[in-house]
């Protein structure tokens, strides 16, 4: 197991933990259920189009965040594949669904270079990225880690945690799902949610 790989884990782990202290219920619900524990969806970010976009403005939506950047070599194509493979399930409800990737790598991950990789899962997927201290104010919202080794020129990883939240159509916080969470298991939970209004 490599360094990146096994601090993503740890990473996961040590949020699930942290969550499982005070759980809500988890009936029904097959990704955890974490209503109530995190903040509703707010951020100011710039997409992939280079367009300055909000939090607020995905509301009616149900929207998916994770954290990750284009030159992770498994994780984040992995996690990104299963989660096209689980709005592709639900069809043409899976229309009204937003990913939002957002780098932690805003170095590299430029507008072009997001355009290029989000666009390669379907239209449900948005690049975002921010200044550093956007991102650094984000991810100390939602609780997320990353590290990125020393650069050498253009040839570094960036570890981060695997966590992918779920927010309703009103923007509250309400699942996350694991790197190891089936396809079939986070389409349940979003039909679920997209039932619910």
């Amino acid at each position: 197991m490599g360094f990146r790989t096994g601090i993503t884990g740890f990473l996961g782990a040590t949020l699930l933990a942290f969550l499982a202290g005070c759980a809500p219920d988890q009936s029904g619900w097959q990704t955890r259920n974490i209503s109530g524990l995190m903040p509703e969806l707010a951020f100011t970010l710039t997409d992939h189009q280079g367009r300055t976009v909000r939090g607020k403005d995905f509301r009616d939506r149900v929207v998916l965040m994770y954290f990750g950047y284009t030159h992770c070599p498994d994780v984040c194509p992995t996690t990104l594949a299963t989660l096209r493979r689980a709005i592709h399930r639900l069809g043409e409800r899976g229309d009204s669904i937003r990913v939002l990737f957002v780098t932690v790598d805003p170095q590299r991950d430029t507008h072009q270079a997001l355009r290029r990789y989000v666009t390669a899962f379907g239209s449900q997927f948005v690049g975002l990225r921010g200044e550093p201290h956007r991102l650094k104010d984000l991810t100390r919202r939602y609780r997320v880690v990353y590290n990125r080794e020393k650069p050498d020129g253009e040839s570094y990883e960036v570890a981060h945690s695997g966590s992918v939240f779920v927010f309703d159509r009103q923007g509250n916080p309400r699942l996350v799902a694991q790197p190891d969470d089936s396809a079939e298991a986070i389409a349940h939970d979003l039909d679920r949610l997209l039932a619910s209004g």
